[in-house]
């Protein structure tokens, strides 16, 4: 296995699972929680003990997951190493937040204007 993390086949791998990693950080971590705390206020009918938990459990979550998005940027980098190319710091990484976040933003925009049955203007401001 670390002789296929030396390859080109390898930094795409990695470059894949951080991709994934993003877009987990940005969509999947606070889905998580807010189910979570769907399920502590509907279980105790406590609002504070619900986004308590929702606020703790976000924060450690996207501390590990921050923590294995760096370690991933450490792997990609040692590769590039290893080959005999230039490291490019934590430039990759960056980039994947960059344009994960764009995505996750966009596809938030759209399913809140065409599916969710919201609407740009106020309620009961008539155009």
């Amino acid at each position: 296995m670390h002789q296929v993390l030396r390859t080109g086949a390898g930094a795409v791998l990695v470059l894949l699972i951080m991709f994934i990693g993003s877009l987990v950080l940005w969509v999947g971590t606070p889905l998580l929680w807010l189910w979570v705390g769907s399920q502590i206020e509907g279980h105790t009918e406590s609002l504070g003990a619900a986004i308590g938990a929702m606020f703790i459990g976000v924060v450690v979550t996207i501390a590990a997951l921050s923590s294995v998005l760096v370690w991933l940027s450490n792997v990609y980098r040692g590769n590039r190493r290893s080959r005999g190319m230039d490291d490019p710091g934590h430039l990759v990484l960056e980039g994947v937040l960059v344009v994960s976040a764009a995505i996750t933003l966009v596809g938030f925009v759209i399913w809140f204007f065409l599916f969710a049955g919201a609407s740009p203007v106020p309620i009961g401001i008539n155009l």
